[in-house]
């Protein structure tokens, strides 16, 4: 185990107890968010330094890394995750006036990736994981990188995504700037992070399931994510909600709050986190719109 000793955000050495959560899905360890006294960014702390953090992920229902995970919540996130590629091909589409060059951090086993090449984009992807990056190059048909800095800021990216990547990435002030380096001066960097002020996490509290101690090593909210990228550099343009996540977040917060999954009470805690989303902004689960100052 590692301890931070200063926050990310403002460098503060002070930080206030914030919760005592579970991880629910590989260890059954109890571990602690902290929160900076200073400017109120959460972290796991203390947390698995990077000899021990891989065992954490070493299990067949962490989808992003298995195409094959069971179970019936895991089929529904498979059934969502259609509309939302096409949501995110949209986007990209959008934002870059079409096809271009494109980094996915995290790639997982290249699903979303697979998209864009389909579409007509130049795909590159990272991703930490051997079995998931395995299943990414074969995918793809392209080598997938181990580290970002392997990447070279002379052929840069129109678009750069991180979708719910940034929040498992310990250095944050090592990896910001790296992802400044790699986005061309007109680029767009796509970050997609859970919203631990959203109206489902102050419902579910410790047992809500986006804190997935100790895998995220942080919790963001909107006050906190956008002075981080701002003194990297990066400025926010538009946030938009990820309104399907309220409801998969919702189905396995009501598993680890009872012991199975409640599916009305996750629709009902998936609609009111949605509907007070419109009035306040602070969705399950945000996509940031960020560009170079």
């Amino acid at each position: 185990m590692e301890t931070v000793t200063n926050c990310p955000v403002c460098s503060s050495a002070s930080f206030i107890p914030f919760l005592e959560c579970k991880d629910y899905l590989v260890s059954n360890e109890n571990f602690s968010i902290q929160e900076c006294s200073k400017c109120g960014f959460r972290l796991t702390n203390p947390r698995p330094d990077s000899s021990s953090i891989g065992s954490y992920y070493k299990s067949d229902q962490y989808i992003s890394h298995n195409d094959e995970s069971s179970g019936l919540i895991n089929s529904v996130y498979r059934l969502v995750r259609k509309y939302t590629l096409r949501s995110k091909l949209n986007l990209i589409n959008k934002l870059n006036g079409g096809a271009g060059r494109i980094l996915d951090v995290g790639c997982g086993t290249g699903t979303f990736l697979a998209s864009c090449q389909q579409a007509g984009w130049e795909v590159e992807g990272m991703e930490p994981d051997k079995d998931a990056r395995a299943i990414a190059a074969e995918k793809l048909r392209i080598d997938i990188h181990t580290d970002i800095t392997d990447l070279k800021a002379s052929n840069p990216f129109d678009i750069i995504t991180l979708w719910h990547v940034l929040e498992h990435i310990p250095d944050l002030n090592e990896t910001v700037p790296q992802l400044y380096r790699l986005l061309a001066d007109r680029g767009t960097l796509l970050i997609a992070v859970p919203n631990s002020d959203s109206y489902d996490a102050h419902y579910f509290k410790q047992f809500w399931a986006a804190y997935d101690v100790p895998r995220h090593l942080h919790h963001f909210t909107p006050s906190t994510i956008v002075p981080l990228f701002k003194k990297h550099g990066l400025r926010l343009i538009d946030k938009k909600p990820m309104i399907f996540d309220a409801f998969y977040i919702a189905m396995l917060s009501t598993k680890y709050q009872h012991g199975k999954t409640d599916y009305i009470k996750s629709v009902q805690i998936g609609s009111k986190s949605n509907i007070e989303s419109r009035r306040t902004g602070n969705s399950s689960s945000l996509i940031y719109e960020f560009k170079k100052l």
